[in-house]
């Protein structure tokens, strides 16, 4: 008889809510994806390489010009030399390469801290290896981290921290000072940290991004990942990479090449391609997202939802109250069926839910989509 390893855990609420929104006709600002097209020159180079006939297997840890190009960002951006050959890996979505990480790093009866609101993949991924889950509470309203909690969960059997800025679901941001903390909670430890930072570029109010990049303490201990999907429009086409020191980029790869030996071929090029002749796409979508937050929230002025800021990502928290009593899984629901706007009950991300009402908007669509969900929620 088969016993569940993950009994606790049914469908995802992205696929839940998506399914929903489909079924009942309503605009989806749930599940984090655009709804416009990728870059035109981008497409180009996949119909280029395609027809070419570049659709046959990639190499294990990805295509070499594609990872060349990866280092060369990271030294643009971060001022940190990463070696293409041996400390990057391309993997087909961040949430591959997130479990292939945790999976390295973990071993039953190890323990690991996550901050809640956490991505709902980091636990299962521990679980399935092992390994225990401590969950931190970040304080609300502004979603900020309780250092001398953390300092209170590390013991001798602490193996991981995941991290993750700018943060899904909140929209918050890490500053200096949240990187310092947790450098002295990890020094002198064997603590390995694991960076999810796949919203690198979607920083808000000339806001700079703390990559672990530019910490080169923490980064002899990180892995660190991202995604092309988030940066280029382009979620089905799962492209992420992981990046890390060889000795952990080793063990990376050997779980790896068991989980998804190599990653979509003629996307690798084309994005390689893309990333050398244009990467002003990457320098400008902050900006460009920024412009959509605004344009939300300035549409949602006159409802009476509650804004919570969002610094990154996005993402827009709503706080509810004033609207409804109702449970944000049942507001969700309710909200969904009987109005056609979807999103994503945030209660979801905790482990302990605190008594808090709040839903999560996706932004990360047309102006047309977002003045259309604003004219329904400002009815609510």
């Amino acid at each position: 008889m088969l016993v569940s390893k993950l009994p606790d855990k049914g469908t995802t609420i992205f696929t839940v809510m998506s399914k929903l929104a489909s079924d009942h006709n309503a605009i989806n600002l749930s599940q984090g994806f655009p709804d416009f097209q990728a870059p035109a020159a981008l497409l180009e180079r996949v119909a280029h390489y395609t027809s070419a006939g570049f659709n046959q297997y990639a190499p294990m840890s990805g295509v070499q010009e594609l990872k060349e190009q990866i280092a060369s960002k990271v030294t643009d951006l971060y001022s940190r030399q990463v070696l293409a050959d041996s400390e990057v890996t391309v993997t087909p979505g961040a949430t591959e390469a997130l479990f292939c990480a945790i999976s390295t790093i973990i071993h039953p009866g190890d323990e690991a801290i996550i901050f809640d609101p956490a991505y709902d993949t980091y636990e299962p991924a521990i679980t399935l290896n092992g390994g225990v889950t401590h969950h931190i509470n970040m304080r609300y309203p502004e979603f900020k981290i309780d250092w001398d909690m953390v300092r209170d969960k590390v013991n001798n059997r602490t193996r991981l921290i995941i991290i993750n800025t700018p943060h899904n679901p909140t929209g918050s941001i890490w500053g200096e000072s949240d990187i310092e903390s947790l450098q002295k909670i990890v020094e002198g430890t064997q603590i390995c940290v694991i960076s999810d930072e796949v919203y690198e570029h979607i920083v808000f109010d000339a806001h700079t991004h703390q990559s672990i990049h530019s910490y080169p303490e923490l980064a002899k201990r990180s892995y660190i990942i991202s995604s092309f999907g988030k940066t280029y429009h382009t979620t089905g086409w799962r492209l992420g990479y992981c990046i890390a020191p060889q000795a952990l980029t080793s063990e990376f790869q050997r779980v790896h090449q068991f989980v998804n030996f190599s990653t979509n071929t003629p996307m690798q090029y084309a994005v390689a391609d893309f990333l050398r002749d244009c990467p002003e796409h990457h320098e400008e979508l902050a900006d460009f997202y920024q412009h959509k937050r605004d344009l939300f929230c300035g549409l949602l002025a006159p409802s009476r939802f509650k804004l919570l800021p969002s610094s990154g990502t996005f993402f827009q928290l709503m706080e509810y109250s004033a609207i409804s009593s109702m449970a944000d899984t049942d507001l969700a629901n309710h909200i969904t069926i009987k109005h056609k706007v979807a999103s994503i009950p945030v209660s979801i991300f905790y482990r302990d839910p605190p008594e808090q009402k709040i839903l999560r908007f996706c932004f990360a669509k047309s102006d047309q989509t977002l003045e259309a969900a604003a004219r329904i929620l400002n009815q609510l």
